[in-house]
């Protein structure tokens, strides 16, 4: 286990008040652990979306157990796609339902592809695939950002020089630290804020 950080997040207070309803519908020990999670899901997601690395996901489907070929194609698929398929559990709903949960190994888009093959067959009532974590750990992951688009620049780029300092105001926030779970309302009118980067001296 990695040493652990500590950081300050300033946001609304209507937002902060609705994040901590939100840790107590979810029974957290503490706003760090919600916190936690949340990086957790959106790291793994991202890393499932952009296809960068291997994923653990489960493939929920309930099919008709009586529909002609239905469970020979099934198995087929599965078969085909042995290095993806690493467990897999039946369970008999009724006499004409049957539950299959497949657990999955692999790259987002192929995972994907084969829940599609999977689902699409006639008399697969229903098909969810269920993303689960990556087969590295989330802190280890070097995510790609979002692509810039065509012709955007900075202004560093576009002028050649950094940006000018630019004097804003920020209203009124809460900051909340995650390492204590303490929070303070700021009160007063807003504060203007200063850029600390100024531009570079030319020779």
């Amino acid at each position: 286990m990695s040493e652990l950080a500590r950081f300050s997040v300033s946001l609304e207070a209507d937002l902060l008040q609705a994040f901590d309803r939100y840790v107590r519908a979810g029974a957290f020990a503490t706003r760090s652990e919600a916190i936690r999670q949340l990086l957790h899901e959106s790291l793994t997601r991202q890393s499932f979306l952009t296809d960068q690395t291997p994923v653990l996901a489960s493939l929920t489907l309930v099919y008709e157990h009586h529909r002609p070929h239905l469970v020979e194609k099934l198995l087929a698929l599965q078969h085909e796609h042995a290095d993806q398929v690493i467990a897999s559990l039946h369970v008999h709903i009724d006499h004409d339902r049957c539950l299959e949960v497949l657990v999955l190994r692999g790259r987002g888009q192929q995972l994907q592809q084969l829940a599609e093959s999977l689902r699409g067959l006639k008399g697969v009532h229903r098909g969810e695939l269920t993303l689960a974590e990556t087969t590295i750990p989330t802190t280890a992951l070097r995510l790609e950002g979002a692509p810039v688009a065509s012709g955007a620049s900075s202004p560093a780029t576009a002028t050649g020089q950094p940006p000018a300092a630019s004097a804003h105001t920020h209203p009124p926030t809460t900051e909340t630290s995650t390492s204590t779970g303490r929070s303070a309302a700021r009160s007063g009118p807003p504060r203007p804020h200063r850029s600390s980067r100024s531009p570079s001296r030319r020779t």
